[in-house]
């Protein structure tokens, strides 16, 4: 009932910057939070970030902390992942996710992909060195 549409990959050099988006198709899009995910080749699926649904409050990943920050903008019923400083080891499919939580947001319960009911079909993020 929730569908999510992600742009904004594409290819950069280290050191660079990228800004991620994902629209939402329903109104509710203000109930849900809202988490980044990224998966590369050979490799597991890897929480990046998450946000509340108000956006008062936000979780990172140690490995992209304080050069990712994520927003929203509940009006346009979009989520966003600014990526600065980029780095080689950053290149993935990027995926974003919504879940309508009714208990507490934690870093514990939204750094898990399996608490997530909505994909989006991902983007890819290549970074060059």
């Amino acid at each position: 009932q929730v569908q999510l549409v992600e742009s904004g990959g594409g290819l950069v050099q280290a050191g660079g910057s990228l800004r991620l988006s994902c629209a939402c198709s329903r109104g509710a899009f203000s109930m849900y939070a809202m988490g980044w995910f990224r998966q590369a080749p050979g490799k597991e699926r890897e929480f990046v970030a998450t946000i509340s649904r108000s956006g008062d409050t936000t979780f990172y990943a140690d490995s992209v902390k304080g050069r990712f920050m994520t927003s929203r903008d509940n009006a346009k019923n979009t989520v966003y992942l600014q990526m600065n400083s980029l780095k080689p080891e950053d290149t993935a499919v990027y995926y974003c996710a919504a879940d309508l939580y009714l208990t507490g947001f934690t870093y514990i319960a939204y750094s898990n992909h399996r608490k997530y009911t909505y994909w989006g079909q991902g983007t890819q993020v290549t970074v060059s060195s």
